[in-house]
């Protein structure tokens, strides 16, 4: 198992710096990354449709992150037309083998995150 082979490496020196796993999330990004890549899991999709789709996102914004994840490799940017100006984002080959982990946080976030949502916590 994988975290079995990360936990025998840091008994050698792993630490934050070096942990492939904080290295992961660090080349991802943040909420915002992981919303847009979930929605590019899906389609293509221009700028103002995935606007549209990420409620609560502003326009500037959006236009960093999708910058910041073609500047990875992640996401790939292609001018479909001059006139009228057209522009569709999609994933890359790096952008699409994260399929597994959205899933799994996905399916994570739903059994563990959303049940807590669901307790009532006393004040």
């Amino acid at each position: 198992m994988y975290v079995s082979e990360i936990m025998t490496k840091s008994e050698r020196g792993l630490n934050a710096n070096t942990c492939p796993i904080v290295s992961a999330i660090r080349e991802i990004g943040g909420e915002w990354n992981f919303i847009i890549i979930r929605y590019l899991l899906e389609n293509s999709m221009g700028f103002n449709e995935i606007l549209r789709r990420a409620s609560g996102i502003s326009s500037r914004t959006l236009s960093a992150v999708l910058k910041d994840l073609a500047g990875k490799g992640i996401v790939k940017r292609e001018i479909v037309s001059t006139q009228p100006f057209q522009v569709r984002y999609s994933l890359t080959e790096k952008g699409n083998a994260l399929r597994p982990i959205v899933d799994g946080l996905g399916k994570w976030g739903e059994t563990w995150v959303a049940e807590r949502k669901e307790e009532s916590y006393p004040s």
